[in-house]
């Protein structure tokens, strides 16, 4: 063991903060997730959070992430329901992210002044049991008890959140006011588009800090949106943001990558490895302004927020959250995306398409499908089947949306949960907490209406049916003589979601926000905030298989070459079809690659596998995993694979870049899984950052044959004897011991003692060294 890691395995006796695994082990690289970047220069503690096959640790009962969003508004203090720390099932979720800071002035990481009136760090909640506060912790708020709590549930980690709808652009303040200062399009990018590196700095350092004096596992940024597509985001920020649309995502990128090399830096010398996600938008829309998603590479995992799929801010009545595309969303009928030829059929407004879409660059396990815990809806809706695929469309568009038509949202008690607008009016919407929508399906009055605006003896109007589309895996209410549709989540919809989960290998599930959950309370007869679909994710996940931890679905080699691909010149906006960056491959090699070099790649096949190229390279498709046209009931397999030659004519040179015209038809996550052959040889791409990838140069080690699988040891001996000790059940052995084992070296990446050679797998503790 090094000094290091002595060092690291005592501050874990003395705090309590490295596990047991951690102190023992000393190969970190063996417990990294596949494709996740590693900061250069640094020994990041991986194995504090992630196994030796790079999945997270949980628990023994949490084979996948539940991951809950906790708000600090719900404090209770203006007689509305409470939604606290002691709310939580705790026991259910296995990460927390707290909803929201904000990014002051300064460019640093905020929630506000500290006071009594701070939820976050200052307020408290005498006489509600569980609500005591931890006296050993020097704040109170929201903080104190989610610190509290998870001393008694440690498997929970807890992420902060910063950003947010409202508080991409600016922030509120303690009075409830936007401020229109600070926030990430400022922090990030300046006035002419160029990177503002100085803020993001500061903003990193000041993350970092927040982190540890608050006890957070990571960060999670919420940044809505860095896009290049006109008038996206809150419409409070468009002038601001559109003036900055060609920098935003340049901006984003160095932002993640700073963020993530701070933490990196951070935990290594904390031994504890710092979680990075971020709330991803699932709009094909906005996915098609924000290039390939380059920053997927930094985060542990992104939490997809494949919900406000459908609302008020237009006419098209359908799902808040569909699963799968049913062929007759009447969004993307309008624009011609089922009958133009190049889409292929596949409707990109579902839960699905978005999996796909950032699959394209991650493994399975590194995704999280969203769910809302809440409602969308409209009322005076024409058309459609119980007013799905129907319209609803109004001129009357809240103060400040920026629009001059709309969807007609559903207002007063099918609107619970509604924001208002800029002349303090209530914003239609249809938005409800989950609990709400049950009980106008019971056709209850709950008690709590009072607190909401409502009259004593409100009456319900008309009967709200329940409808559900299995197709689509969406539930909805249905009031005839009102004519209000809200798309609601609920049990049958959840266990098909978290079932989809489960068989596709994802990570798990994200929700915004777990204050909707419901729970019967019969003494009252009414729903109230509770912990039932929670639980239905909870019970079909702790005895799932593993997670999906490997992105590649083919075997790739093992040795790479370091050749950077970078994808650029995007066009802006709605001049971003069809969809044409440059593939620029630099040779960062030692050696010329010469004309005729083939390389391969995946794309995701949230687009068709019709990709194209303009510059006579001959790209081509050579293997399609969905080849059903439509994504009617889901998309199958992950990838589109390409093949394309660097022409005869043009070698690439040591440190020489060539440009390649990529186009396809629908947005994809940056292109994954490379691999390179020239001279009968077959390389992967350092940038990949593949679990048990070797960098190496052509005029250096022997190069690792077609097809070896990533992972495999390189530089396998090609005989000999066996020089090491043979190996010794009853033995223990540390970090780097050698031993000869059924005519093969072994090497020990940690720890170990009792484990066979060759019986723990590629990513298990003993590293197969070739034969002897």
């Amino acid at each position: 063991m090094t000094v290091a890691a002595v060092g690291t395995a005592l501050a874990g006796l003395l705090i309590g903060t490295v596990s047991a695994t951690t102190s023992h082990a000393e190969d970190h690289a063996a417990c990294r997730p596949d494709g996740l970047y590693t900061t250069p220069g640094t020994d990041v503690p991986y194995c504090s959070v992630y196994d030796s096959a790079g999945r997270e640790k949980m628990g023994t009962d949490h084979q996948r992430r539940v991951i809950g969003y906790f708000t600090g508004w719900r404090t209770g203090k203006d007689g509305t329901p409470a939604y606290l720390a002691p709310d939580i099932p705790w026991d259910k979720v296995t990460h927390l992210n707290y909803a929201f800071a904000h990014i002051g002035p300064d460019d640093k990481v905020s929630v506000g002044a500290d006071g009594a009136n701070n939820p976050a760090t200052g307020m408290t909640w005498p006489g509600v049991p569980g609500a005591e506060m931890d006296p050993d912790l020097p704040y109170k708020g929201h903080f104190n008890l989610l610190n509290k709590y998870k001393k008694q549930h440690p498997q929970v980690k807890t992420l902060i959140s910063v950003g947010g709808w409202a508080e991409t652009g600016g922030y509120i303040d303690e009075n409830g006011k936007r401020v229109d200062s600070g926030g990430f399009y400022r922090t990030a990018t300046n006035a002419d588009g160029s990177v503002n590196q100085a803020g993001i700095d500061t903003f990193a350092d000041s993350a970092v800090a927040f982190v540890k004096k608050y006890g957070f596992n990571g960060v999670d940024i919420d940044y809505e949106y860095p896009t290049s597509m006109k008038d996206a985001g809150n419409p409070k920020d468009w002038a601001l943001a559109n003036a900055r649309r060609g920098g935003l995502n340049k901006g984003y990128a160095a932002l993640m990558k700073t963020l993530r090399e701070k933490l990196d830096r951070a935990g290594a010398a904390d031994g504890k490895h710092y979680l990075l996600s971020v709330a991803a938008p699932s709009s094909g829309y906005l996915l098609r302004g924000m290039e390939t998603y380059q920053t997927t590479k930094y985060l542990d995992y992104v939490n997809v927020m494949s919900y406000d799929l459908h609302g008020a801010w237009n006419e098209f009545v359908g799902p808040n959250a569909a699963l799968h595309d049913d062929g007759k969303d009447a969004e993307l009928a309008k624009w011609g995306v089922y009958t133009t030829a190049q889409y292929g059929g596949i409707g990109y407004l579902n839960g699905d398409w978005a999996y796909h879409y950032f699959r394209g660059s991650m493994p399975a396990g590194r995704i999280n499908l969203g769910l809302p815990y809440y409602t969308r809806g409209w009322k005076n809706v024409t058309g459609g089947t119980n007013g799905l695929w129907g319209t609803a469309k109004t001129t009357s568009c809240p103060a400040g949306s920026g629009l001059t038509t709309c969807g007609d949202g559903a207002v007063g008690i099918d609107n619970l949960w509604h924001d208002k607008d800029d002349a303090g009016k209530e914003s239609p919407a249809g938005s409800n907490p989950m609990w709400h929508a049950k009980n106008l399906e019971k056709g209850v009055v709950g008690d709590y209406a009072g607190k909401y605006g409502f009259p004593a003896g409100t009456k319900l109007t008309g009967t709200y049916a329940r409808n559900y589309d299995a197709g689509l895996t969406a539930p909805w209410l249905w009031n005839a003589e009102k004519k209000v549709f809200l798309s609601t989540e609920d049990e049958q919809s959840v266990k098909a979601k978290a079932q989809y989960v489960v068989d596709k290998g994802l990570g798990g599930t994200m929700v915004w926000e777990l204050a909707g959950d419901y729970g019967w309370n019969a003494a009252k007869g009414q729903y109230e905030p509770g912990t039932t679909l929670t639980t239905a994710m909870y019970d079909a996940f702790k005895a799932a298989p593993a997670y999906g931890a490997r992105r590649a679905t083919t075997e790739l080699p093992s040795q790479a070459l370091d050749v950077d691909v970078s994808f650029t010149n995007f066009p802006l906006g709605d001049s971003n079809y069809p969809i044409n960056p440059k593939v620029r491959i630099t040779n960062r090699t030692k050696a010329t690659l010469p004309g005729g070099t083939e390389f391969q790649f995946d794309y995701a096949n949230s687009a068709p596998g019709n990709a194209k190229d303009q510059s006579g390279w001959g790209l081509k498709v050579i293997r399609s995993d969905h080849t059903a046209g439509n994504n009617i009931g889901g998309l199958k397999g992950d990838y589109n694979r390409v093949s394309v030659k660097l022409p005869a004519s043009q070698p690439l040179a040591p440190g020489a870049s060539a440009d390649l015209d990529f186009v396809y038809y629908l947005p994809v996550s940056t292109p994954s899984n490379w691999s390179v052959s020239f001279g009968g040889r077959t390389y992967a791409l350092a940038g990949d950052h593949a679990r048990g990838m070797t960098v190496v140069d052509p005029g250096g080690p022997t190069p690792t044959p077609t097809g070896t699988p990533t992972g495999t040891p390189t530089g396998t001996p090609t005989g000999g004897t066996c020089t090491a000790p043979q190996w010794d059940k009853g033995a223990v052995y540390n970090g780097g011991a050698t031993v000869s084992w059924k005519s093969h070296s072994w090497k020990a990446r940690w720890w170990t003692q009792g484990d066979e050679p060759g019986t723990t797998g590629e990513w298990g503790v003993w590293q197969d060294a070739g034969a002897c």
